[in-house]
C-alpha cells in the first residue's frame, strides 16, 4: 500500500464577512501558530453550531470549510468537485500554506508545487526567467537543478521570445502557461492545480492534462479542481465532493461526478452572452445557446420519444474564416455519448450572424442527466474559435405510457435507440 502523503483531520476554515484586514500581523502569526497545533486561534471567534452568526453582516462569520477529514496516498490523482463557494479553492490554499486553517490538522509529506490563481507565486517586476528560478528556489531546488529543467519549461510554456520580459507585461494566458510549466516540471512530489486551466486555450489544456497524467504515472500525487467534468473524469481516479464547506462523499471519481450532477447541478438549458463575456476570438464569437423542443420553443428537459434541438447563435467577424460548428454530448460523469460536426456544404463563410440548430432524433438518449458542449473550429488552420464545454445541462425523462413494450423498469445504457425488429418463419 502506498504511503499517505496528505492527511487532513477535522479541518475547518472560518471567514468574517464584511471585514478586511481587521487583524494585525501579530494576530495572524498567533492564529497560524495555534492552528499548527490543532487548537482554536484566540483571535478568531468560532461559531461551532451555525454557518453565520452575529447581529449584522459586519459581525457575521461563515464557514468556508467545516470538519473535513481525508487522506491522499502517493500516486493518487484526486479531483475536488463542487459548485462555486463549496470550499474547493479554500482547501487548496490551506494545503498550499497560502492561508491558515481555523481548526484541525494537516500533515504533508513531500515537496509541493501549486498553481491556484493567475500569477500566484510570480513577482510581476521580475522577468519570466527570474521567476522560474525564484519558484524553483521556493520549492527547495538548487540552481543547477532548475537549469536542467529550464529548456523543457520554456518549450512547454511557449514563452521563449518573452523570457527576459517582466511578467507584468504578460497576458493572463502566458502567465498561466508559464505558471503551470514551472509547477509541473520542477519535480514536485505533490502537484496542486486549480481551475486556472480554464484561462488557457483548448490545445494548452490538452497539454496540461497530458503532463498531469505523466506526473501521476511517475508515482507523484495530483490534486485537481475543475468544473470541466470530462477533464476530471479522464484524469482522476478518485473524487471528493464538497458542498457548502462540508465533505459530502469520497469515492470513485465517476460515482462522485454522478452524485454532484444529480444533487448540485440544476438544469441549464439556455445561455445568452454579452459583449463582455461572449466566448470566441476576433474572428468568431458565440452569442447564445439553448435547448429547443420540436416546435422551436425553449425546452427545460428532453423526452425520450421526441427530438430535441441544440440551437446556438454565432457571428463571423472576418471574411475568409470558415468555422465549423460542432456539438459534443456527454453523460453526467463526463463520458462521451457522441459528437456531431456540421456537414462541409453547410459551413458558413461570409461575415454575419447565424443561427445553427442540430437536431437529436427521438430515441437517442436514455433516461438520465446529460451535458452538451459546443465549439467552432476552422479545420484548415486547426484554429479553435470558441469552445464551451458542459455548457448545457439537462434531464432526459420518459413517459412510460409511450412505451410499446411491457417492461416498465429503467433500461441500462447511455442511448435508447428504437431499432427495427423482424421475424422469419
Amino acid at each position: 500500500m502506498e504511503k499517505v502523503v496528505i492527511s487532513v483531520e477535522n479541518l475547518s476554515k472560518q471567514f468574517r464577512l464584511g471585514s478586511i484586514g481587521s487583524g494585525t500581523l501579530r494576530d495572524d502569526l498567533v492564529n497560524w501558530w495555534f492552528s499548527l497545533w490543532g487548537k482554536t486561534p484566540p483571535n478568531q471567534p468560532i461559531d461551532t453550531d451555525n454557518a453565520l452568526s452575529g447581529p449584522s453582516l459586519d459581525g457575521a462569520y461563515v464557514w468556508a470549510l467545516k470538519d473535513i477529514s481525508f487522506e491522499v496516498r502517493q500516486g493518487d490523482v484526486l479531483g475536488l468537485i463542487g459548485k462555486n463557494g463549496s470550499g474547493k479553492s479554500t482547501m487548496l490554499k490551506i494545503l498550499s500554506k497560502i492561508t491558515a486553517p481555523s481548526a484541525g490538522t494537516i500533515r504533508i509529506r513531500g515537496r509541493l508545487g501549486s498553481l491556484l490563481e493567475v500569477g500566484t507565486g510570480f513577482h510581476t517586476e521580475l522577468s519570466g526567467l527570474d521567476n522560474i528560478y525564484l519558484n524553483g528556489s521556493i520549492l527547495g531546488m538548487k540552481r543547477h537543478e532548475i537549469t536542467q529543467k529550464l529548456e523543457e519549461i520554456v518549450d512547454f510554456a511557449g514563452v521563449e521570445r518573452y523570457l527576459d520580459t517582466p511578467v507584468k507585461r504578460y497576458s493572463s494566458g502566458m502567465i498561466v502557461r508559464l505558471g503551470f510549466a514551472v509547477a509541473a516540471h520542477l519535480d514536485p512530489e505533490i502537484l496542486i492545480v486549480d481551475e486556472v486551466l480554464a484561462v488557457g486555450d483548448v490545445e494548452f489544456q490538452k497539454k496540461c492534462l497530458g503532463k498531469m497524467r505523466d506526473v501521476s504515472r511517475e508515482g507523484r500525487t495530483v490534486l485537481f479542481v475543475s468544473h470541466n467534468m470530462s477533464a476530471v473524469s479522464s484524469l482522476c481516479t478518485r473524487g471528493i465532493y464538497l458542498k457548502n464547506g462540508r465533505l459530502m462523499k469520497d469515492d470513485d471519481v465517476n460515482k462522485i461526478i454522478g452524485e454532484y450532477m444529480r444533487v448540485d447541478n440544476s438544469n441549464t438549458t439556455k445561455l445568452v452572452y454579452t459583449d463582455s463575456n461572449a466566448p470566441g476570438d476576433d474572428s468568431v464569437r458565440l452569442w447564445s445557446l439553448r435547448l429547443v423542443d420540436k416546435a422551436g420553443k425553449d425546452a427545460v428537459h428532453a423526452q425520450i420519444n421526441e427530438p430535441i434541438g441544440v440551437e446556438f447563435v454565432y457571428e463571423i467577424l472576418k471574411e475568409g474564416v470558415q468555422p465549423t460548428p460542432n456539438v459534443k454530448v456527454m453523460t453526467a460523469n463526463g463520458e462521451y455519448a457522441f459528437v456531431s460536426v456540421c456537414r462541409r456544404e453547410m459551413v458558413r463563410k461570409e461575415r454575419g450572424r447565424y443561427t445553427a440548430i442540430v437536431w437529436i432524433p427521438a430515441y437517442t438518449f436514455n433516461e438520465g442527466v446529460y451535458m452538451i458542449g459546443v465549439a467552432a473550429t476552422s479545420i484548415s488552420t486547426e484554429k479553435v474559435h470558441f469552445h464551451v464545454p458542459e455548457s448545457l445541462i439537462f434531464d432526459v425523462i420518459e413517459d412510460f405510457n409511450t412505451r410499446n413494450f411491457d417492461y416498465v423498469g429503467l433500461l441500462p445504457g447511455i442511448i435508447r435507440p428504437q431499432l427495427a425488429w423482424e421475424f422469419k418463419d
